[in-house]
């Protein structure tokens, strides 16, 4: 991306409108508590997932006089079914891991109140126990007394306010993910295997896992007299693999641990609150409606070439810098790539992930990905080409080429800049959804940013004239191969959620971005240029990456008075602001040279100062500590300069 950001501002071609789907208004919220004692101690206490007896019972007490109505599994299913209507203010209670207060503090109050619940039990650990054994469990070894016992779940079953599900027996834990020796959530994660040196088949994680969740079903229904009908999955961690797992095992309802509604049109992957801490009543109240909000981004955009080192162990003290700055920055996220540029040129030869059909340059992605999630915090963002792929097979890469007319009318490849593949041919798409399917399933993260590869110029593509050509997402056939540079946007949307769709198969809650080059945002008739189009994109992505790069975009007279321009642009269009990034740049790639620390503060305070709320600069060195650090934490950071607080979530 280093050189062709200098290369493409000279082309290219825009977007029509491809609207997002608009999900069906949520109907329902659910609340995940864990253990219940005496003495919860808030925030300090070493099992932060505790809450106290006596906030539980404000809780339910507030629900009952605030027209509140706890529901069943029985209710959940049925309003799915069509059987019944849900009441207003429905909320599933659920509460997790089988511990003893289910039994000694929860229970009790269940009954009290009338309220139905779900509780899942993780069956091994009622096995262990019950033979001697101890449990390790946040931060403290429990015995059998630490957990409820098989006869005290099938009384709670047999009263008709508890359901048990299943926690599965054996995957609250971690399996061995990357060669580098990270633990990750079991169900949805491959293992690897080190002795062989390899991953574990897709065949053999599905009998892994569904041995394991039938052995479940099994105790559950042999202690409880009721094989369990859903499945809360440790860690709220799933796919839809998974998913079809369980749901052949006869669990048709699943449970995550992601924040918001829930609505009555699907039983999987449901939303839950979770509840840390011991929170106060008031912010119980204030969370438990789950109001939908757009998450503020704090962000750097990091070139993960950086970080690779052949050397394994300048490799990881590379990964060490950049986990020091990103810490020390105080942001919500990174952008990461996830394919190999080391000649920036933009296309992607070899990527940081195994997958079927570049070269791996280092099983990297993965572990970085995990590393900055658990050690700092942030949401990580897989940053990836949606067409600049460079094939290992000279010819297939001809074959499936964006082209355009050379000078003697015949079609040629159109490599110019980005060499990329055509978004109308069916092998094409096949090829890229799997490099996203193949993605999702070896790393955990939490979007995507398209690079800004993806456009299509005045003369391209002529692809979409071959007779296997058809529209992205589609098997429709192209009538009329004469795309106007509004339906050549809309292909390219189509294409980008066409491969996210794949990605998603184990990566559910991925949210989308897509760089767009600021010009856009000034000037609409610039989609015949760019393939970009404001309202598309934010019709389409979650967020849109704006280049907010002066230098890059030669701008005459004063930067800040065209940063502020480009916010009123933003602020045109409805929600534009909530859903924009502006991303400055930390370089000025013409002059090979970088820019004042001090600069890029002043320009990210001036922008909120105009309203802009997500920020975020590319690119970052973080080996040798440029932007230097102290300005960019003043001007970047969520704790250093006035931003919106995020409503409750």
């Amino acid at each position: 991306m280093r050189c062709r950001l200098l290369l493409l501002l000279s082309l290219l071609a825009t977007c029509g409108a491809a609207g997002a789907a608009v999900a069906a208004e949520p109907a329902w919220v659910s609340v995940a508590w864990h253990d219940v004692k005496d003495d919860a101690a808030g925030h300090v206490d070493r099992d932060r997932y505790t809450v106290g007896t006596t906030q539980l019972a404000e809780q339910f007490d507030w629900l009952r006089t605030n027209g509140w109505t706890p529901v069943s599994l029985d209710d959940i299913i049925a309003a799915r079914q069509g059987r019944r209507a849900l009441p207003d203010k429905a909320v599933l209670l659920t509460f997790d891991d089988g511990l003893a207060s289910l039994y000694t503090h929860v229970f009790p109050l269940l009954k009290a109140y009338g309220y139905p619940a779900v509780a899942s039990v993780v069956s091994s650990w009622q096995e262990r126990v019950a033979a001697g054994e101890t449990i390790a469990y946040e931060g403290a070894e429990r015995d059998a007394t630490g957990f409820a016992t098989w006869a005290q779940l099938r009384e709670m079953a047999a009263s008709g306010l508890v359901e048990i599900a299943s926690h599965s027996h054996d995957l609250h834990r971690g399996v061995l993910a990357n060669p580098q020796g990270n633990q990750q959530p079991a169900a949805s994660s491959l293992e690897y295997l080190p002795a062989p040196g390899r991953y574990e088949t897709e065949a053999e994680w599905r009998a892994r896992v569904r041995d394991d969740l039938a052995r479940s079903v099994a105790l559950i229904e042999q202690h409880t007299g009721r094989a369990p009908r859903a499945i809360v999955w440790p860690y709220g961690e799933y796919h839809s693999e998974a998913e079809a797992v369980a749901a052949g095992l006869g669990m048709e309802v699943s449970l995550g641990l992601t924040n918001g509604r829930n609505g009555v049109h699907r039983l999987n992957g449901l939303h839950r609150l979770l509840l840390t801490g011991n929170p106060a009543l008031a912010e119980f109240v204030a969370n438990l409606p789950q109001i939908p909000s757009q998450r503020i981004q704090r962000a750097v955009h990091v070139d993960l070439d950086y970080v690779y080192d052949p050397d394994p162990a300048q490799q990881e003290r590379n990964l060490d810098a950049l986990l020091e700055r990103v810490q020390a920055l105080s942001i919500t996220t990174v952008y990461l790539q996830a394919f190999a540029d080391p000649d920036g040129d933009g296309t992607a030869a070899a990527l940081y992930f195994p997958n079927r059909h570049l070269p791996m340059r280092a099983d990297l992605f993965n572990r970085v990905a995990w590393q900055l999630r658990t050690r700092t915090g942030v949401e990580v963002y897989a940053w990836m080409p949606l067409l600049a792929f460079d094939l290992p097979d000279t010819d297939r890469a001809l074959a499936l080429s964006v082209l355009r007319a050379g000078q003697d009318g015949t079609a040629e490849p159109a490599d110019a800049d980005y060499r990329r593949l055509s978004p109308f041919l069916p092998s094409a798409r096949q090829l890229v959804a799997e490099i996203y399917a193949d993605l999702g399933r070896h790393a955990h993260f939490a979007g995507i940013l398209f690079h800004d590869d993806a456009y299509l110029a005045a003369d391209e593509d002529l692809a979409a004239c071959a007779p296997a050509a058809s529209w992205p997402g589609s098997e429709r056939p192209i009538e009329d191969c004469r795309l106007s540079p509004a339906q050549k946007t809309a292909a390219l949307v189509d294409f980008s959620l066409e491969v996210t769709a794949q990605a998603r198969r184990y990566r559910p809650a991925l949210r989308t971005a897509r760089n767009m080059y600021a010009r856009v945002a000034i000037d609409p008739s610039s989609e015949a240029r760019f393939s970009q189009s404001m309202p598309a994109f934010l019709a389409a992505y979650d967020y849109t990456a704006l280049m907010a790069m002066p230098y890059l975009e030669e701008v005459a007279g004063e930067h800040p008075a065209w940063l502020r321009m480009l916010v009123a642009q933003v602020a045109r269009h409805p929600a534009g602001l909530d859903r924009t990034v502006f991303k400055l740049q930390a370089k000025d790639w013409r002059r090979d040279k970088w820019l004042p620390a001090e600069e890029l503060r002043d320009h990210f305070q001036l922008l909120v100062r105009a309203g802009a709320l997500n920020l975020a600069y590319y690119p970052d060195d973080f080996i040798l500590g440029r932007p230097a650090l102290e300005p960019l934490f003043q001007g970047l950071s969520i704790r250093s300069f006035p931003y919106r607080k995020e409503q409750p979530r």
